[in-house]
């Protein structure tokens, strides 16, 4: 099925949720309906969120989306996805076409704000940077002084390029466009000499040029890119269900609870937290609307935060990217979780 196609069969399956208001509301509807509705990346960034020829998703992004419908319905499987170009992705959440986002866009003052959004955490902590062939003989952000830059259009990265530029005295042509695909087959047809955007989806969108060992990622970061799942502000519930989703993840990393032994430690753990955690004691996901071994369905059926980072975009993905700032706190990175108490 096209991905067109699949777009519109998602638009009119939720058109009813646009108008919803009220604590709870969302969340009944979504159970009402039998499916949560998930707006992703395009389904070509290797990483974050793939679609292959046989109709099948991957990548970090897929794993939170099941994850959540892990969470509300007992099954990771009881999700739809729903690609979205960047332009169209906020107006899909705001019409209620899709329950929420769970694509790259940065948590901002103004989306917050003026959007009228609810970050329901960060799941990816990443910075902006630079793209370019190696055969240009680019190392430092000045050498890109008077150079043509790709963009997406109307993006944060888009403002810190000019940003950073501006402040930096450094001139630059822009090639905008809107789309991550477009901006690929731009740098690769020498239409411009560099491709911003974030570092973590550069280096899964190199993979996809014809030549990715001809391109280099810059070392430079000239801004923060707090990365996480979206959702609109006309229902607590359903914020609180995303965030502790997330945090879960997280959490059943710190506690060493993996896909593999999260059934064993369910019933065997002397651990209060964890047995908190797994729904053998305080009730916990009755807290949150959700059955009280909510969190065993969700590990189960994704793993843990480390598990869906490294399978998709660590050490066991073809975009080795390092763990960086999205390691555990307690091991020197920036992902820490309020604790289930």
């Amino acid at each position: 099925m096209k991905k067109t196609m699949l777009w519109g069969i998602v638009g009119l399956s939720v058109m009813a949720t646009s108008a919803l208001a009220g604590e709870g509301d969302r969340v009944k509807a979504i159970k009402d309906r039998g499916e949560l509705v998930c707006g992703t990346s395009t389904g070509t960034t290797i990483g974050l969120s793939t679609l292959d020829a046989s109709g099948k998703w991957a990548g970090l992004e897929i794993d939170y989306c099941r994850a959540v419908a892990a969470a509300m319905f007992g099954d990771p499987d009881k999700v739809k996805f729903a690609p979205l170009e960047f332009k169209n992705a906020f107006a899909a959440l705001q019409s209620g076409s899709v329950d929420m986002l769970a694509r790259a866009a940065a948590w901002t003052y103004t989306r917050d704000t003026e959007m009228k959004f609810d970050y329901a955490g960060v799941y990816m902590y990443d910075g902006q940077g630079f793209l370019v062939k190696k055969s240009l003989g680019v190392s430092k952000l000045a050498d890109l002084n008077g150079a043509s830059i790709c963009v997406s259009a109307g993006t944060t990265t888009e403002l810190n390029l000019s940003d950073y530029f501006r402040t930096n005295s450094l001139e630059y042509t822009p090639i905008v466009t809107n789309s991550r695909e477009q901006n690929l087959a731009n740098l690769e047809a020498g239409r411009c000499d560099a491709y911003t955007n974030e570092r973590g989806g550069l280096a899964a969108s190199r993979l996809g040029l014809s030549a990715p060992d001809e391109y280099v990622i810059l070392d430079e970061i000239i801004a923060k890119e707090p990365l996480g799942p979206i959702v609109q502000q006309d229902d607590p519930a359903f914020r609180d269900i995303a965030a502790w989703t997330l945090f879960t993840l997280i959490n059943a990393e710190e506690k060493g609870i993996t896909s593999a032994n999260v059934a064993e430690m369910a019933t065997g753990s002397e651990n209060p937290e964890i047995q908190r955690m797994l729904g053998k004691t305080g009730d916990f996901g009755v807290k949150l609307g959700l059955a009280n071994d909510w969190v065993v369905k969700v590990i189960s059926s994704v793993g843990n935060y480390g598990e869906i980072f490294d399978r998709n975009l660590g050490a066991g993905s073809p975009v080795k990217l390092a763990r960086g700032q999205n390691e555990l706190w307690s091991k020197g990175g920036l992902l820490y979780a309020p604790p289930v108490r």
